[in-house]
C-alpha cells in the first residue's frame, strides 16, 4: 500500500489536533457500537514487543463502577493539590470526566509469564506496547471527531480491586471517551499557562 503527501498530512493535522479532553467538554450522546469497535480496532493494530499483543480493553458503561473510580479519583486528587505550588490553579483544573463520558475504558497490561522477544533487557517494553495502543486510539477517537481524556489521578490497586481484573494485570491507562461540544485550538493546560510548548529545536541532539 502506498500512500500520498495529502495523506501524510492529514495524519499529522490530526495529531495536531488531539486534545486530552475534561468532563467539562463532554456531551450526553452515546457513542455509536461501530465507531467504538474502530476504536478498539485501531488500538489493536498497534505494535506490540515480540507480537506480544499484552494489551487488554474493559469497557465501562455502569454507574455504579463509575461512582467508585470518581471516589478513587477525588481522594487521589485531594493529596496531588498539596503538591503543586500553584494550588489555586490546581484547584480550578478539571482533571476527569469519569461521570460526564457515555463511556469509560481501562486499558491493561497483561504479563504472559513467558519470555517474550524483545523484552529479555527492557521488561518495560510490554507496558510501552500498550501505550502506543492507547495513542492509536486517541488518534482514531479525534479522526471519528470524539473526545477521549486520560484520567491518571488514580491508585492503580483500587481501580484493578474494583474491575475485578485478572491477576498479575497492570493499569496502564482509565480513559473516558465521549462526544464533546469542541476541541480547543490548543492544549488547554498551554493556554492556562500551567506549561510552556517546547520547541522541536530542544528536543532534538544530534550526535
Amino acid at each position: 500500500m502506498t500512500f500520498q503527501e495529502q495523506d501524510s498530512q492529514k495524519l499529522l493535522e490530526i495529531i495536531k489536533a488531539r486534545r486530552d479532553v475534561r468532563g467539562n467538554r463532554f456531551v450526553n450522546t452515546q457513542v455509536e457500537k461501530e465507531k467504538l469497535e474502530l476504536i478498539l480496532e485501531a488500538a489493536i493494530s498497534a505494535p506490540s514487543v515480540g507480537y506480544s499483543q499484552p494489551w487488554k480493553f474493559i469497557v465501562i458503561e455502569d454507574k455504579n463502577i463509575k461512582n467508585e473510580i470518581l471516589e478513587n479519583f477525588e481522594t487521589e486528587n485531594n493529596k496531588a493539590q498539596e503538591i503543586f505550588k500553584n494550588k489555586e490553579l490546581y484547584a480550578k483544573l478539571k482533571l476527569e470526566g469519569i461521570k460526564e463520558a457515555p463511556v469509560n475504558i481501562a486499558v491493561l497490561y497483561e504479563p504472559s509469564g513467558e519470555e517474550i522477544l524483545g523484552m529479555t533487557s527492557m521488561q518495560k517494553m510490554g507496558e510501552y506496547s500498550v501505550v502506543c495502543a492507547i495513542q492509536n486510539m486517541w488518534l482514531m477517537s479525534r479522526a471519528l471527531n470524539i473526545g477521549l481524556g486520560w484520567v491518571s489521578i488514580l491508585d492503580e490497586k483500587k481501580v484493578l480491586q474494583t474491575l475485578d481484573a485478572p491477576k498479575n494485570s497492570q493499569l496502564i491507562a482509565y480513559l473516558c471517551i465521549g462526544y464533546v461540544d469542541k476541541f480547543y485550538e490548543e492544549s488547554e493546560l498551554k493556554t492556562l499557562g500551567w506549561k510552556d510548548e517546547k520547541l522541536l529545536s530542544e528536543c532534538i541532539t544530534y550526535k
